[in-house]
Formats: C-alpha cells, sequence, structure tokens
C-alpha cells in the first residue's frame, strides 16, 4: 500500500496544503496561492501546494475565493474496508490530534468501490483512535472536549484523501455581513467576479444591483488590499500544535501591507431602499462605511461623466415564474442605458441564456461560473484601455 504521508517525525515544516475551490474559478484561486510565494498544482475543485504553519495561516487570511483551506495527511488507495482502516491508521494523527482534542470525521464517497460513506467515517473514526491510542499509551477513552481538529475522508475513483480543515467556518464568512437578502451573492465569488475584471483601484467601480453591498465591499477589500481574514478567527487557532505566535506575525504583516489611505471610487445602489440601507450596514461593519457610496436607485437611471469605469453586477436572473418577461424588459433597458458608457468596460453574471441578445451586445469574452448550484454565464465586455 503506497502512502503519502505529510511530515517526518514531529516536523511540521512541509505540510501538504489544500484550497478548495469552486468549480470554474480554480486558476483565480491558484493565481493567488502564487501571489503568496508557493508554487501549486491545479486540479478540479482543488490547488495543492506545500507549506508550514505559517502558509497555513496567510492562506487563511488572505485567499479571497477559496472556499477553504485544509491539511492532507494522507492520500492511498482502497477498494476494502482493511485497507481504508490500515491506511488510515499508518498516517501521523498524533501530530495533529492530542488526548484532548475533538475530532469529528465527516466523508464523501464519489465512483468508489467503498460508497457507504457512514461505514468509511466509522471506519476512519476506528483507525485514528486505535493509532491514538499506541501512542497515547494507557489512555483508553478519548472525551473529546478540547479544541476542534475536523478530520473529512474523501474517496474518488477509489483514491482515498484524508484532510483536517484549518478554517471552520468557510472563508466566504468574512465576518462583516451583519444582514443579507434572499439569495446573498457569496463574497469568494464576488471577489472573483472582480478579480475577473481588468479594475484597478485608480479607476471608477459600480454595481448597480448591489443587494446587501458584497461586491462593492470586495472592491473596495481588494482596493485597499485588506485581507479579507483579517476580522475573523479560524479554527487551527486554537490547536496544541499550532503556534500563537504564527497567526499573530501573519496578522501583523496583513496590517502592515494594507493600504488604507488609497482613495477609491466605488458607487453601489439597487431599487430597494431596505437593500440600500443594509449595504450600508454592511460596509460600516467591514470599516468602509466611509469608502464606498450607496444610492437607491433603478439601475437604468445611471448615468456619469466619469471614463474608464468598471461596472460588475450581478442583476436578477427570472428564474422565478412570473418574473421572465420582467427581467428580459430590464435587460434590454440595461443594455441601452450601458451602451453610451463607451469608455467603460462591463461584466454582468446571470443564468439567462438569451442575455446577450436581450442586452443587445455581444460579449467580448463569455466565462461559466456557478452562483450556489445555479449554472451561470459571466458576461465580459472589454471597454479601451485607459489612457495614461
Amino acid at each position: 500500500m503506497n502512502c503519502v504521508n505529510n511530515s517526518k517525525g514531529d516536523d511540521m515544516n512541509k505540510l501538504k496544503i489544500l484550497a478548495t475551490s469552486p468549480m470554474g474559478i480554480e486558476a483565480i484561486v491558484a493565481k493567488e496561492v502564487r501571489n503568496l510565494g508557493y508554487e501549486c498544482q491545479v486540479d478540479n475543485g482543488k490547488i495543492t501546494y506545500m507549506g508550514d504553519e505559517y502558509a497555513i495561516a496567510k492562506s487563511n487570511l488572505w485567499l479571497r475565493t477559496a472556499d477553504r483551506v485544509k491539511i492532507i495527511v494522507g492520500e492511498f488507495k482502497a477498494t476494502t474496508f482493511e485497507q481504508l482502516f490500515d491506511g488510515t491508521k499508518n498516517l501521523p494523527w498524533e501530530q495533529f490530534i492530542n488526548v484532548d482534542s475533538a475530532f469529528p470525521v465527516s466523508g464523501k464517497s464519489v465512483k468508489s468501490t467503498l460508497h457507504s460513506v457512514p461505514d468509511c467515517q466509522a471506519i476512519v473514526k476506528k483507525a485514528i483512535v486505535d493509532r491514538l491510542k499506541i501512542k497515547y499509551k494507557q489512555i483508553t477513552w478519548f472525551q473529546e472536549k478540547g479544541p476542534k481538529v475536523p478530520v473529512e475522508v474523501s474517496i474518488l475513483k477509489d483514491i482515498v484523501t484524508i484532510t483536517i480543515d484549518t478554517s471552520g467556518s468557510g472563508l466566504h464568512k468574512r465576518g462583516y455581513r451583519a444582514y443579507q437578502g434572499e439569495a446573498p451573492l457569496k463574497e469568494t465569488l464576488a471577489a472573483a467576479l472582480i478579480l475577473l475584471t481588468n479594475w484597478t483601484a485608480d479607476r471608477p467601480f459600480v454595481d448597480l444591483f448591489c443587494g446587501s453591498g458584497t461586491i462593492p465591499i470586495e472592491a473596495a477589500l481588494i482596493g485597499q488590499n485588506i485581507a479579507p481574514g483579517f476580522n475573523r478567527d479560524f479554527i487551527s487557532e486554537t490547536w496544541h500544535w499550532f503556534n500563537s505566535k504564527v497567526w499573530d506575525e501573519a496578522r501583523t504583516e496583513a496590517e502592515d501591507l494594507a493600504e488604507y489611505n488609497r482613495p477609491l471610487q466605488i458607487f453601489g445602489s439597487d431599487i430597494d431602499h431596505k437593500m440600500v440601507d443594509m449595504s450600508k450596514a454592511n460596509a460600516m461593519e467591514a470599516g468602509l462605511g466611509d469608502l464606498i457610496q450607496f444610492k437607491q436607485m433603478q439601475a437604468t437611471d445611471f448615468r456619469t461623466d466619469l471614463e474608464y469605469g468598471v461596472i460588475v453586477s450581478n442583476p436578477p436572473y427570472g428564474e422565478r415564474i412570473g418574473e421572465k418577461e420582467k427581467v428580459e424588459k430590464l435587460y434590454r433597458e440595461l443594455g441601452a442605458t450601458l451602451q453610451m458608457l463607451d469608455t467603460w468596460s462591463i461584466y454582468l453574471i446571470t443564468s439567462n441564456e438569451d442575455f446577450e441578445e436581450l442586452f443587445g451586445k455581444k460579449a467580448t469574452k463569455k466565462r461559466k461560473l456557478f452562483n450556489g448550484f445555479i449554472k451561470t454565464d459571466y458576461y465580459q465586455y472589454f471597454g479601451p484601455k485607459k489612457r495614461v
């Protein structure tokens, strides 16, 4: 049996790290990882790289578009429960779990011989306990009352990957969204939409359907180089082996890199005054209340004398019964309104397959993305380069 272990002895310097990604934006997550200074490999829904504790802290603080940051404890092939048990037991669990740790096991199995997820979870749990009993002699029962170390067993085509989650709550939970509407855009997707544009902090930025303010707030965080995870906690901060000084250093670095004095022109509007109030409250919670202008307004009333701006919006899709005709009318009127902005770049995400025809213009580029479980296209209309 071939097992890949992360470390030798107690050496935590060469951890195999996994940043999970929504389908369609793996390349963006990978670019973020490389910008942090780590070479990585990209696969469907995951980006893997080697690093130490500091890499885990930096990844959690800085990755704007990843879902979670995990440690890959081991990988091996298993087609029988015995192989799953032995492969799990051979991994160095004592490096991550002590006698007090709580270690719940979740699981998933896709196209694999071992398809019963509850059975796989139970076997992995037993194997970890057996390993720990050997390492922590005289301990026969683990009360699991200490800090949580979430374990996941994932089996894809008979290849087992066992990870522990270092993030806790998903990375989209930045800590600023105290209020949200019925179908909020995830912060991670909002950041991805912005990073897929040609926007730079010296250009105007507009969201004409701001909802609870997620896109403008994420733009402000990007514009001032503020780490998206700066104002929240992570589960790995509670672990016995994780040096708390590492988190202090990573947060100090993030504070030093932030450009709080950089001026920005960021504007958000929505037809619903309640959403505008919600946006303002969320921006205040993020510490960005003075940076972003919010206004109640119909998108089709937008006018500006500014040039070379960027619009990023998530307009209504017309998914509900009775909304389709109303949304199609909106797209037509929006196309007529925005065609006057001849120096602007426009980026709109929608599930409506007739969008280009309704909008009245074929996109420069179209990218398939998932907004939650909804298949969407991201229509990109590139304006001219800004004259220097």
